[in-house]
């Protein structure tokens, strides 16, 4: 049990637990000001960053595939997001 109570106090597990009250709050004020049918799309937009963070970072190999799947992404966002401004 004082193996549990260690991990629970450990810098990389609080930080991950503050991280994940941000993004809440975050998503909660989100919807407070956009329709869910726009702001739930722009998840993905974290899809796209985690690919290029881990070709930056970590030197991961990104292929013309996952490449062409990131444009795809993007304009796909990119459509949504126009939409929410037309009346």
């Amino acid at each position: 049990m004082a193996n549990r109570h260690g991990l629970v106090q450990h810098p990389a597990i609080l930080g991950g637990l503050a991280c994940y009250a941000i993004s809440v709050l975050a998503w909660i004020v989100a919807l407070s000001r956009v329709e869910v049918s726009i702001a739930y799309p722009m998840l993905s937009i974290g899809y796209v960053v985690n690919a290029l963070l881990a070709w930056w970072l970590f030197g991961e190999d990104v292929g013309v595939q996952r490449w062409l799947g990131i444009l795809v992404i993007l304009g796909g966002v990119a459509l949504v997001a126009r939409s929410g401004s037309t009346p």
